[in-house]
């Protein structure tokens, strides 16, 4: 068989549909990735065919407006989720035309489509194969999807829809300890963290068990500049705790950071590895380094800098295994107290390995590719 996954955003979304892929792959079916220019060597060094369909970046959508002109992202829950959901759609919608062409060339026997690329549905109904969605992180996309449907509503009338297409299979990596109550009827599958890999260090994989470790990392936008200052107080205050840091950092700003912060580790730091063996992770949301946070049973402090990642570590925190930051309370001071909490209560600790039990005990991906591979093809429209 033929499966064609679809993906937009950011590496972490490459990374979270490359299990399946790979699993896909593995069982001897062909498999292609599509995804904007930028996330092409994300899905090569995941060892998965790339095929770029834009030059655009999501940063291109969410960050200005169809005239080209700035927008700033809505501070409310419903808003901010609106407008990720027609920023996506916009983005779809550049990728479309290069999606139509590769089905034609390539026909796929089914189509995944990671939980915002919309284009995946579109080329589903299009061909009249099956449309899998593949959520890359625990948020309900419900708002999303009726964001998307603004945009993309000519598009779906050409295509005689009414409304976004309906998956016929939603693959879902949620722990069940964080699924709302209500929520849908899914595939689960396990979580397997993943990133780009390169050669490892030892202090990668091992630590001093005297010590606790403690991972700070944020993406791109917690490096700035104006976060240097940020960085060092926080590590200085950190090490108050008796407290390993190990900062992640993009390979551009690393080389000022370990001068600024002397002898705290900063650079490229592999999750998947290091992950395991640190007892609390400092981060701003992302669903991704959730997951892998989840996945490896650890406390999270998390610091989200809008209401779409509030949506993902709230729940977090619902739960019981980690602390979630208000606005305004994100100085060093703040997450110094936080972190002393996460480590002298041992229920955060023993919250985040009930989370991590409950991912180990889904199915692994080589089991969804099993029920995929099971879908009916639909008569072609």
């Amino acid at each position: 068989m033929r499966f064609l996954f679809v993906t937009a955003g950011s590496p972490a979304t490459v990374f979270a549909l490359t299990p399946l892929a790979t699993a896909a792959r593995n069982a001897g079916h062909e498999v292609f990735m599509a995804a904007s220019e930028e996330l092409v060597p994300a899905i090569a060094g995941n060892g998965i065919p790339p095929v770029s369909i834009t030059p655009a970046s999501i940063r291109d959508f969410i960050f200005t407006d169809a005239a080209g002109g700035a927008v700033a992202v809505p501070d409310d829950s419903r808003s901010v989720m609106l407008h990720v959901g027609r920023s996506f759609a916009r983005m779809a919608e550049a990728g479309l035309e290069a999606l139509f062409t590769l089905v034609r060339d390539w026909r796929p026997d089914l189509v995944v489509g990671g939980s915002a690329a919309y284009g995946a549905g579109l080329v589903a109904a299009h061909l009249g194969v099956p449309y899998i969605r593949h959520a890359w992180d625990t948020v309900d996309t419900t708002l999303m999807d009726e964001g998307a449907a603004e945009i993309l509503t000519p598009r779906l009338s050409k295509l005689g829809l009414d409304d976004l297409p309906s998956p016929d299979l939603l693959v879902d990596i949620c722990p069940p300890g964080l699924r709302a109550e209500h929520a849908p009827a899914t595939q689960p599958m396990r979580w397997i963290p993943g990133n780009q890999q390169r050669r490892l260090e030892p202090w990668m994989y091992t630590r001093d068990a005297s010590v606790r470790r403690a991972l700070v990392t944020g993406g791109t936008r917690s490096f700035m500049p104006d976060k240097m200052a940020f960085l060092r107080r926080l590590s200085e205050a950190l090490s108050t705790l008796n407290v390993e840091v190990l900062i992640a950092a993009p390979d551009g700003v690393a080389q000022g950071l370990r001068a600024a912060l002397g002898n705290v580790r900063v650079g490229w730091i592999p999750l998947d590895v290091a992950a395991p063996t640190c007892d609390v992770i400092i981060h701003h949301g992302g669903g991704v380094t959730s997951m892998t946070a989840i996945n490896a049973g650890i406390r999270q402090l998390i610091a989200p800098s809008d209401a779409y990642l509030r949506a993902v570590a709230q729940p977090i925190a619902d739960f019981g295994a980690g602390i979630v930051l208000e606005p305004g309370q994100d100085s060093a001071e703040h997450v110094v107290q936080a972190c002393r909490e996460l480590l002298a209560d041992s229920a955060y600790e023993r919250r985040s390995r009930i989370l991590a039990t409950e991912i180990a005990s889904l199915p692994a991906p080589a089991e969804v590719v099993g029920r995929l591979e099971q879908l009916e093809r639909e008569p072609t429209r």
